[in-house]
């Protein structure tokens, strides 16, 4: 009786521990998502859009980044760490345009693909990398030229704040801001001016430029933080409302800024989307599957007037 006990408890504890054991010993392919940061309203909408991918292609995510958006080395590092943990493949939105190709070339030269996301690295899409998967960001930034050109009825002084040197993605809105707001015959009196990589850094610097605000009609910033910051700003100097502003990202704090006239319109991107077509991208190439080099995942401008709209409703709940 005794083996046959011991058979029966063998086989009872194979019930209750083997099928978890068996999933994990045969389970899903590790792919690595890497955003800039990781405390922003931005990235978690990135992540909710990553995860989803993640369940419907079966790959497991696992989701790591620099907690502030300034931490060059700690991202490199996490690229690093997850080349030598052997992932099948990394998603990745650089911090620097230019300070992660040596890593993404590694990963190359290891067999691991990469898909590059929201920020741009230099290289082709395609050859150096699978895919570049973001908005088309100069044309977003042509987008809030614009509106604030038509606001301000094609006159006036304006501030653009800047958000970081190197970042590909806001430096594309920046220089479409630009190209728009000129063309808008704007005068732009502040263009070279940075936020940093948190609100309290953009109050900070927006404050820094108080004689420069009180004379402009218009403000622009670059990304959430930014944009954040500056309201901030802009209420302790007594300007919110006053001064037209249209910001970048979507967070609650901007949506009711934006809803009680204090900004004046915001370019929403799509961040959900954006996480769940880089997973995708990197699913397909694993399957041996060819992906499309560039994928624009689309933006909107967000007023007071469509926030009910539909298309608009869901980028900012």
């Amino acid at each position: 009786m005794r083996p046959l006990l011991c058979a029966l408890i063998l086989a009872s504890l194979f019930g209750l521990f083997g099928c978890g054991k068996s999933e994990a010993s045969t389970g899903a392919k590790r792919v690595a998502v890497i955003p800039k940061g990781t405390t922003h309203v931005f990235w978690k909408g990135v992540e909710a859009g990553a995860r989803k991918g993640g369940r419907e292609t079966g790959l497991e995510i696992v989701w790591k980044g620099p907690l502030v958006e300034n931490d060059r080395a700690q991202q490199i590092q996490l690229v690093q760490q997850f080349l030598g943990e052997g992932v099948a493949g990394i998603a990745l939105a650089p911090l620097d345009h230019a300070a992660l190709v040596p890593s993404v070339k590694a990963a190359k030269e290891r067999g691991i693909p990469v898909v590059i996301y929201d920020s741009n690295l230099d290289g082709k899409p395609g050859e150096d990398f699978v895919s570049f998967i973001a908005t088309d960001n100069h044309a977003g930034g042509k987008l809030g030229g614009e509106r604030l050109a038509k606001i301000l009825n094609g006159t006036g002084k304006v501030v653009m704040l800047r958000y970081s040197v190197g970042s590909a993605s806001t430096e594309a809105r920046e220089a479409g801001f630009l190209e728009a707001a000129r063309a808008g015959g704007l005068e732009v009196i502040v263009d070279n001016r940075y936020a940093g990589a948190t609100a309290g850094e953009a109050k900070d610097a927006a404050l820094n430029l108080i004689d420069s605000l009180r004379q402009a009609q218009g403000v622009f910033c670059s990304n959430e933080s930014s944009s954040y910051g500056m309201l901030l700003a802009l209420e302790q100097m007594d300007l919110a409302g006053k001064i037209r502003f249209v910001g970048f990202d979507a967070s609650p704090p901007l949506v009711a800024a934006l809803r009680a006239g204090k900004i004046d319109a915001l370019v929403v991107q799509n961040p959900r989307r954006m996480g769940e077509e880089a997973v995708k991208a990197l699913a397909a190439t694993l399957r041996g599957e060819k992906v499309q080099s560039v994928i624009d995942t689309g933006a909107v401008l967000a007023t007071q007037e469509n926030l009910s709209e539909p298309a608009v409703a869901a980028l900012v709940e």
